[in-house]
């Protein structure tokens, strides 16, 4: 064991008075509101509103989230908007008109006005869909 002077003592106590005056990051907060349960285990989250798009066709964006529990199910309907998809968290099983795929974590999709699609959750965990919707 070293001896301690008064220097490392001080330098020491500073340390310390400095580690015990940091407060820890704030955590972001969001604009969003879980809108709705339309179906058994799933919720909609939805965005801070519309925005104004810059890609040609479209007037605006908005951005929401369909958080799926273990066994939920969106039944087939048809898509009121064009939208791009992105499986933030688990996996989804997708019936877009006649076919069928596995959306994994990170899986991207697009959705047009007018397509046909089912969702489920087939896994044990709680999956998320993040859904842009682009609005003609």
């Amino acid at each position: 064991m070293q001896k301690v002077n008064r220097r490392s003592a001080v330098a020491l106590g500073l340390a310390a008075a400095s580690a015990a005056m940091v407060k820890p990051a704030a955590a972001q907060t969001t604009d969003y509101k879980d809108a709705t349960t339309p179906w058994p285990g799933v919720v909609v989250r939805a965005y801070g509103g519309e925005t104004p798009s810059l890609i040609p066709g479209f007037k605006a964006v908005s951005m929401r989230d369909i958080i799926m529990q273990p066994g939920s199910k969106i039944p087939g309907h048809l898509m009121d908007n064009a939208m791009v998809c992105h499986i933030t968290e688990g996996e989804l099983q997708i019936d877009q008109d006649e076919k069928t795929f596995t959306a994994k974590k990170n899986f991207v999709w697009t959705c047009n006005k007018g397509t046909k699609e089912q969702s489920s959750n087939v896994s044990n965990a709680v999956a998320i869909m993040r859904i842009t919707d682009l609005m003609a």
